[in-house]
């Protein structure tokens, strides 16, 4: 539709004739409203608003219609989605439908009060409590001087009578938005008492497609938006003539099914491909690498330098304090060194000998490993002053000081023979590993089948020994348990335990239970736990350490390796393996799922709906009408309009033809067509209705709304015929 300014729109509301009447088709998907007499309407928008919230301001704005994605961006939309006006098919949220008429108004041109007779549409058996709020809502607020309400089905049946396509006796069959409604005509006038409803439209079916999607393609949920899974309904969905045959045709794969399937293509961009670089881009890259280095270096020099000047000045600072404390006289020494911050003057020679120290390491000289080693042993002797001296010429506090310095220096070797002990091993592992290395480079085929019979020998033993801790020394050939009591398959640990225990068991038996009224019975549990509390986790044996190790470096040399797994273990998950994306991931495939979802119009009852589908409803509409004729119900089924949104689906018109032909008697002439445009005939259909002179004769006047009041409007109905 063309751009049309502000202004040019109040120019043409203010020279069209007050008396012309403004039509509106209120359906629950679309709003369009425009003039009498004209073959399009001047707006058309969907019926729905929307409240979000400005991300920087904060305000709330309304936004009324379709949304522009790029306006939108702005907002905040999370907590107020789309809101609809309709339950149903009814209108009952009158504040947003307050919205919607504003907005349309506004896009007519009006700017003051509406002084023009309206039409607006309404559902089949529209509850009078919805058309009385309709009605004070444009009286009120708008002060429209007359209204006419009319039903849409019957505003595109005499439209499409009109142009010949229908006859005068016929049904109408419209599966809109929320509801399908089936309205009989018997002489070009509706017959409301013959009416039927199902409350299944076209947003059940979107919202089925949506469900779909979204289960099959769960990482593209932001993609599913209700707007695109529309267009995708409109553009690929159909009705399936047989169903179940067309499922079997998808099941099995056949070539027909292939051409029946639609691909939808999403935004997609192929990673970029890891080129080698160029001998330049190397060079470039070495060159930086380079000059980083030698900053590095630079400053790394830098640093040293001023460490070793911060040491060289606190080491003369340490030696002219010495200088000075040797000039002092010893009753003078303690005031001096109180004003130094050191107690004594060994603390003072121990800070310089620790800064001298730290000086040589900044400067790299090498150690002087004699006198570190007399450095050392003079500092033991120092700390375990008290060892050698005999425990004769000691106090009682020295003695115990001796018993302290003795256990602290026996912990320090012990500490240092298990660290000189683990420094040895380490250097023994590093050689045999050295020395592997150099038999798997000689030779590595021979190194990995070496390898793998010595896993298999070790596996093996590790195996025996396992079974042999559970069934004890002896087994039959089939290596079963051979009925070996609990005392022989018991190690040596075990054994002794159960012995004492027995011992203390037999003991308290005899008289009275006098057990550990004594210290010597405490001694049991001493011997329990002694020896014996680690029988049950043991170490793990040289063999399955040495088992471990091997299979370690089986699966680094031999990808085809996999390690065998203890008794009594599963095999772990397998780790999934990341590929990268590709064309095909992005891509959503639209099979079943095209005639699956518009089937819930003749099934309701798989989505929970307990009604009668859309073929079924022409049956139940010919026999609610008050009267019985067999040559009126066969004119009937001869012109059967199918209109409404839905009813672009291809192939409706064949299945109805086909499901209704199954509920009438064999030989029943049926004819349906579809209307020639199902979208807008209904608006067209009133537009014409309302340009005829006698119009103004079946409103419903401002006048007779305050005289006769709202009750008077359960009495209205519009008719169709002028």
């Amino acid at each position: 539709m063309p751009f049309i300014s502000n202004i040019q729109r109040q120019s043409d509301f203010n020279l069209i004739d007050s008396n012309t009447p403004i039509v509106i088709d209120n359906g629950a998907s679309y709003f369009r409203i425009g003039w009498a007499g004209e073959s399009e309407p001047r707006v058309i928008f969907r019926n729905i608003v929307q409240r979000p919230r400005h991300k920087v301001t904060g305000e709330t704005v309304t936004i009324v219609g379709d949304h522009d994605p790029a306006l939108l961006k702005y907002f905040d939309c999370t907590r107020s989605g789309p809101r609809s006006a309709f339950d149903s098919n009814v209108v009952y949220q009158f504040e947003t439908m307050e919205y919607i008429l504003d907005f349309g108004f506004d896009r007519m041109g009006a700017t003051t009060e509406i002084d023009h007779p309206v039409l607006i549409t309404e559902c089949v058996c529209n509850p009078v409590q919805s058309r009385c709020k309709m009605a004070e809502l444009l009286f009120e607020t708008y002060g429209v001087p007359s209204i006419a309400f009319g039903v849409d089905v019957a505003f595109s049946y005499k439209y499409n009578q009109q142009q010949g396509v229908c006859a005068k006796d016929g049904l109408a069959l419209c599966p809109g938005f929320n509801t399908t409604h089936v309205i009989p005509f018997v002489d070009g006038e509706p017959v409301y008492e013959g009416c039927c409803r199902t409350n299944i439209g076209g947003f059940h079916v979107t919202n089925q497609l949506k469900q779909l999607l979204s289960l099959k393609y769960p990482y593209h949920l932001a993609r599913f938006t209700w707007e695109k899974v529309e267009d995708l309904k409109m553009e690929h969905c159909y009705i399936a003539q047989d169903y179940a045959s067309e499922v079997r045709l998808f099941q099995n794969g056949a070539m027909e099914a292939e051409g029946k399937t639609r691909y939808w293509q999403l935004p997609w961009v192929p990673p970029p491909t890891d080129e080698p670089p160029s001998e330049e881009e190397i060079a470039r890259k070495a060159a930086i690498k380079e000059k980083q280095g030698q900053r590095l270096r630079e400053m790394a020099e830098a640093k040293r330098s001023s460490k070793i000047n911060e040491l060289e000045n606190e080491l003369h600072g340490l030696e002219f304090l010495l200088h000075q404390l040797e000039q002092v006289e010893e009753s003078e020494v303690p005031p001096f060194l109180a004003e130094t911050g050191y107690v004594t003057k060994q603390e003072i020679e121990s800070a310089r000998n620790k800064v001298m120290q730290s000086l040589r390491k900044a400067k790299g000289e090498p150690k002087n490993e004699q006198a570190e080693t007399e450095k050392d042993d003079l500092a033991t002797s120092e700390k375990y002053s008290l060892i050698n001296i005999p425990d004769d010429m000691l106090s009682e506090e020295q003695l115990n000081e001796k018993k302290k310095q003795l256990s602290l220096k026996s912990m320090a070797e012990g500490r240092q023979r298990l660290k000189q002990k683990r420094y040895e091993e380490e250097l023994e592992r590093e050689r045999k590993q050295q020395l592997e290395e150099e038999k798997r480079l000689e030779n590595p085929e021979l190194y990995l089948e070496q390898l793998h019979a010595r896993y298999k020998d070790l596996s093996e033993r590790v195996d025996q020994q396992k079974r042999l801790k559970t069934n004890g020394g002896s087994s039959n050939g089939n290596n079963l348990s051979s009925g070996i009591g609990r005392g022989e398959r018991l190690n040596a640990a075990q054994r002794e335990r159960m012995r004492l225990l027995t011992t203390a068991a037999f003991d308290r038996g005899k008289g009275e239970d006098t057990f550990g009224a004594r210290d010597e019975d405490w001694q049991l549990y001493k011997l329990m736990s002694k020896d014996y509390s680690n029988d049950d986790d043991e170490e793990p044996d040289e063999d399955e350490v040495e088992l471990a190790r091997i299979s370690s470096r089986l699966q680094d040399l031999d990808p085809t390796f996999i390690p065998k797994l203890d008794a009594g273990t599963t095999q772990p998950a397998e780790v999934p393996r990341f590929r990268p994306l590709t064309k095909e991931d992005f891509q959503i495939v639209l099979g079943v799922e095209r005639f699956r979802c518009p089937e819930i119009l003749f099934n309701p009852n798989w989505i929970g709906v307990d009604q009668v589908g859309l073929d079924e409803m022409a049956g139940v509409s010919i026999r609610r009408l008050p009267y019985k004729d067999e040559s009126l119900e066969e004119r009937l089924t001869s012109s059967i309009l199918v209109t409404g949104g839905s009813s672009l689906f291809p192939g409706i018109v064949e299945r109805l033809e086909a499901g209704i032909r199954m509920i009438r008697p064999c030989g029943s002439p049926i004819n349906i067509v579809r209307a020639l445009d199902p979208v807008m005939d209904a608006w067209r259909g009133a537009a014409t209705f309302a340009s005829d002179p006698q119009f103004h004769m079946q409103t419903f006047s401002r006048l007779d709304y305050y005289e006769k009041g709202e009750d008077w409007l359960r009495k209205y109905q519009l008719r169709h015929t002028l």
